[in-house]
């Protein structure tokens, strides 16, 4: 028989003589995890079907065997009823509409159910924005294995959702484009994957798009896992070909089956059963909470040890030994696309706990005589820091319900429960609150529910947070991903080089014409760049970002050559005043639009503020003018809440209020500079 020897990696000395693949049976595809031998020279990924060595078999059996160092005296086994996977990827490159078509095909729904598409999209702002914001748990059931699925955001403001689940799972699906290949979040989610030594199989959505170039996108994907220091076993990913959209799925991108079928047997074959501690003592870690009016707080997690019963007492432990009893009301598995109550839960599934109300992410639920915390939750820290105040313009109170300082208070506390990436300190007066998130997006979102909820708040500018450093001022950096047409290439590498970017990469894109810059920015130099971006491109132009590391001060940044137009005067807009006031700059206001002194009401065409009068009357008088000039006003420029935030500067406000966003310029700094 012929012989191969490869050189691995992890061991550059040892060598091992293997069988070809073309000589590996198809009774060994069902072994614990799937083998792609390659030359330690290669540098190219080709996609194969075939992912299993003989010779590797007996190795891989023997690592499923052997015990873990933490096991102790209990015994350790692995379930094979049940496979525990989140699904990744970066944002738009469709992983929620193929969970949609994995629940489908699983049978979940009647036949004659009317379903809506992004079933797992169930919060009102994922559905408005098409993003996934938080973590959601759901699962199958294929031929008679329970696949756990934690469906993720995609957006790298909430990675703190990513690395909270990576903790419950034994592997990850990581969906990429077939055209647009690994984006900043994919380095992002697959870093924090391999980190936890999770096995990988690797979904190339889309492959029906025009311009797909599915062999291109597994290249990179590749790439990516040698440049994240993966092992050979997880450089060994499995790759499987989709369509999420019409629920189709294969081991080719030119032959896929009519369902999901392939990618279900990629599932089992490739991501490990889930190891136990069947005899061990009860240990949970609490992941993710969730809260019911009539059940209270909700605690999900991961069972690593022992069994779970409903009524049974346990001990809440957290890593500084401060434990505490409590008491298993209700609880709940996954099954299909909701909660089941159950009397008992087996370690190595996914549940959900009741009667503990007092519960916070990152403790372990574990046996009342002799449990042990686990390892809580590592989350990286935030980057981007602002201030929340009570609303102090004139209109307070018309249109919210909660405005005091002890509302806005406690709303903020209470976000601290579940958001583990955010921070919360008291300001410099009794009414500020100083709020870090992992960006902008981050905090947006969060103000965004806050005024559904009813209250009414001042936002000040985003800031970045600084770090110092024997000595050294080091600011946070960003990678940055610009999808560009040649013809606004050259304006777009103008803003990013006033904002202290440093050029990376620059390569053709899929799309005909298109150019993909990568720069590391100050995370200063990327507030209200993507509204430039999108000026400068004519809307054309897609920007991703994602936290690299902290690195020197880049020195001062011009982020806005523009002043604003600010209201003297406080009434009602008219169209008199408007006119007049629109050669001055764009406006926001339309007549017939209350506003109150010191309202931002325009954005000047020079730098420099300008103060002017938009209510402003026609004097009446007694002489007839032959004719009336028709002057036509220009449509008032929307502006967004993210698009507020990115806009105002140092001594400028939003109101944030139910129903209204205005930005207002901020009367303390005002004083302190006419002062």
């Amino acid at each position: 028989m012929q012989m191969q020897i490869i050189t691995l990696r992890a061991s550059p000395s040892a060598h091992r003589l293997v069988p070809p693949l073309a000589s590996a049976s198809s009774s060994n595809l069902s072994a614990g995890r799937c083998f792609l031998l390659r030359p330690s020279h290669s540098r190219c990924r080709r996609p194969r079907s075939l992912r299993a060595s003989a010779s590797l078999e007996q190795e891989v059996k023997e690592r499923a065997d052997s015990p873990s160092p933490s096991a102790g005296a209990s015994s350790q086994a692995t379930r094979r009823d049940v496979r525990n996977i989140a699904i990744v990827a970066h944002v738009d490159h469709g992983k929620t509409t193929l969970v949609d078509s994995m629940l489908r095909q699983s049978k979940v729904f009647r036949d004659n159910q009317v379903v809506q598409e992004r079933i797992m999209d169930s919060n009102d702002l994922e559905r408005e924005r098409g993003i996934t914001i938080l973590s959601k748990n759901t699962s199958i059931t294929y031929k008679g294995t329970k696949i756990n699925i934690i469906d993720t955001p995609g957006h790298s403001d909430f990675g703190g959702e990513v690395e909270r689940v990576l903790n419950m799972v034994e592997g990850i699906l990581l969906v990429v484009d077939s055209v647009e290949g690994p984006m900043p979040q994919t380095r992002f989610v697959l870093k924090k994957a391999l980190e936890f030594g999770h096995a990988v199989v690797v979904v190339v959505n889309k492959v029906d798009r025009p311009i797909a170039r599915p062999e291109f996108v597994v290249n990179s994907t590749f790439e990516l896992f040698i440049e994240l220091n993966a092992t050979d076993e997880q450089c060994d990913f499995q790759t499987v070909y989709a369509i999420g959209l019409k629920g189709k799925a294969g081991i080719s991108a030119d032959n896929l089956a009519d369902d999901l079928g392939p990618l279900f047997e990629a599932i089992l074959r490739c991501i490990p059963e889930p190891r136990i501690e069947k005899d061990g003592a009860l240990q949970m870690l609490v992941t993710s909470t969730e809260y019911d009016e009539h059940k209270g707080r909700i605690a999900i997690g991961r069972l690593h040890a022992g069994e779970l019963k409903r009524g049974m007492e346990v001990k809440v432990c957290t890593p500084d030994d401060a434990c505490r009893i409590g008491k298993i009301g209700e609880l709940f598995v996954y099954e299909n696309f909701g909660r089941v109550p159950v009397e008992s839960v087996s370690a190595g599934d996914i549940c959900a706990v009741c009667g503990i109300n007092d519960i916070m992410i990152g403790e372990t639920i574990a046996d009342k005589v002799s449990g042990t915390a686990l390892p809580t939750i590592k989350i990286e820290e935030p980057t981007v820091r602002m201030s929340f105040s009570i609303n102090t313009s004139p209109f307070v109170g018309k249109e919210g319900k909660f405005v005091t300082s002890r509302n806005l208070r406690d709303r903020l506390y209470r976000e601290l429960e579940r958001n583990l990436a955010m921070k919360v300190e008291d300001g410099e007066t009794a009414d500020t609150f100083l709020v870090s998130g992992r960006g902008t997006l981050h905090l947006t979102i969060l103000i965004e529910n806050m005024r559904r909820e009813g209250y009414e708040f001042m936002i000040g500018p985003p800031k970045v947070i600084n770090k110092t450093v024997n000595g050294k001022l080091l600011e946070p950096y960003e990678i940055a991903a610009i999808e560009v047409p040649e013809e606004y290439m050259g304006s777009v590498v103008e803003l990013l080089g006033k904002r202290r970017g440093q050029m990376l990469d620059m390569e053709a894109s899929g799309p005909e014409g298109t150019s993909l810059l990568k720069y590391k920015v100050p995370t200063r130099g990327l507030i209200g760049l993507r509204n430039a971006i999108l000026t400068a491109s004519r809307g054309r132009a897609i920007l991703n970002t994602i936290f690299d590391s902290y690195g020197p001060w880049a020195g001062d940044i011009s982020s806005r050559d523009q002043g604003s137009l600010v209201a003297f005067e406080g009434g009602s807009t008219t169209s008199y005043a408007c006119v007049n006031a629109q050669e001055r700059g764009i406006l926001f206001v339309k007549p017939g639009q209350d506003i109150y002194k010191g309202q931002i009401v325009g954005i000047h065409q020079r730098p420099g503020d300008l103060a002017l009068n938009v209510c402003k009357k026609k004097a009446a008088t007694n002489v007839r003018s032959n004719k009336e000039t028709t002057v036509v006003l220009d449509e008032p420029l929307s502006y967004s809440l993210d698009d507020c935030i990115e806009y105002i500067q140092e001594d400028e406000l939003v109101e944030v209020t139910p129903e209204s966003i205005r930005m207002s310029k901020n009367p303390k700094i005002s004083k302190k500079k006419n002062n």
